[in-house]
């Protein structure tokens, strides 16, 4: 018998693909200590879910419920004596339409300048053959940690005619360097440059490069950086309170305060009794209609850019 009918003769072993240890479709057979240790870190998730989320479920619910009831802590889960009386005092000053107005002006065209500057500056300091970004990233970088000050900004703005303009919020932070690192760092690790050759031997020049392919490639970094430059736009309250004489040009987070200054005043000046307690329980749920009423935008916004924002801070984090 040749060797070739020895090897047929022999019976092959049958082998089931469930005993292949890469399978996708085989469970590894979990021990007691398996069990729970998945217990415990599903219990600290759960925990740590409730930690954050429940602050903002308390304040949705004391916010239109009766103050009565929140004061006494009878308001734990679910709003009780439901009324709008906070929101309707908040919505009744005609300057919280005003400063939502200002608020969104403000955010949106300085989201757009800032990411007219970031974008095109992160691409060019990225580009290995741009012999001075090193030194130019350095004096960028340094500005991260010294400042001029307070009063010598103050007395900047006053000379170039900033005081008391819209243009105060925007061109004096119209580049932000970490986002502007964070920008320079996903173009040089994300972007292969194998692109840019196939770019320039089609006839591309930077700009076209930059334009027609770095873009749309970079959708998941500009919309975390168009998020970051928007929220700390939203959020600007010091640039208002400092450089804004005119009530009109005030921002939302300014005339929020001073709506709770004015209630918390007239708390103060209430008379002993019913009625300066009654005032307090006002005042606190005005407090409460107040955060809702500055976070709700950016709270309907992110949902729209999660998968972005999660994309870009993976992409950080993977490849530094």
């Amino acid at each position: 018998m040749s060797q070739a009918t020895q090897a047929t003769a022999i019976p092959a072993a049958k082998v089931s693909s469930s005993d292949i240890p890469w399978n996708k479709h085989v469970r590894q057979k979990q021990t007691v200590s398996d069990w729970v240790i998945n217990i415990v870190i599903a219990t600290l998730m759960v925990a740590v879910i409730l930690a954050i989320l429940y602050p903002l479920w308390f304040i949705i619910i004391a916010s239109i419920s009766d103050p009565k009831l929140v004061a006494t802590g009878r308001v734990t889960m679910f709003p009780r004596g439901v009324q709008m009386g906070g929101y309707q005092r908040i919505f009744e000053d005609a300057r919280i339409w005003t400063g939502y107005r200002n608020t969104l002006i403000y955010s949106f065209v300085g989201t757009a300048l800032n990411m007219a500057v970031t974008l095109p500056m992160a691409f060019g300091l990225s580009r290995r053959e741009f012999k001075p970004r090193r030194v130019i990233l350095f004096l960028l970088t340094f500005t991260m940690f010294f400042s001029g000050g307070l009063i010598p900004s103050y007395l900047l703005f006053k000379e170039v005619g900033l005081l008391d303009t819209m243009w105060v919020f925007i061109l004096p932070s119209a580049l932000s360097v970490w986002n502007l690192i964070i920008a320079r760092s996903f173009f040089e690790t994300s972007i292969p440059e194998d692109l840019h050759d196939a770019a320039q031997i089609d006839g591309l020049g930077y700009f076209g490069y930059f334009w027609r392919i770095v873009l749309p490639l970079s959708s998941a970094i500009i919309a975390v950086i168009a998020l970051y430059y928007f929220v700390g736009h939203w959020n600007d309250y010091f640039t208002g309170l400092i450089y804004i004489r005119t009530t009109n040009k005030q921002p939302l987070q300014v005339v929020l305060q001073s709506i709770l200054l004015s209630n918390q005043s007239a708390q103060n000046t209430a008379t002993f009794g019913d009625t300066a307690q009654q005032a307090r329980q006002v005042a606190d749920q005005i407090k409460y209609g107040v955060i809702i009423v500055s976070t709700l935008p950016l709270l309907i916004l992110y949902p729209f850019l999660q998968k972005y924002f999660n994309k870009g801070v993976m992409i950080g984090a993977i490849k530094g």
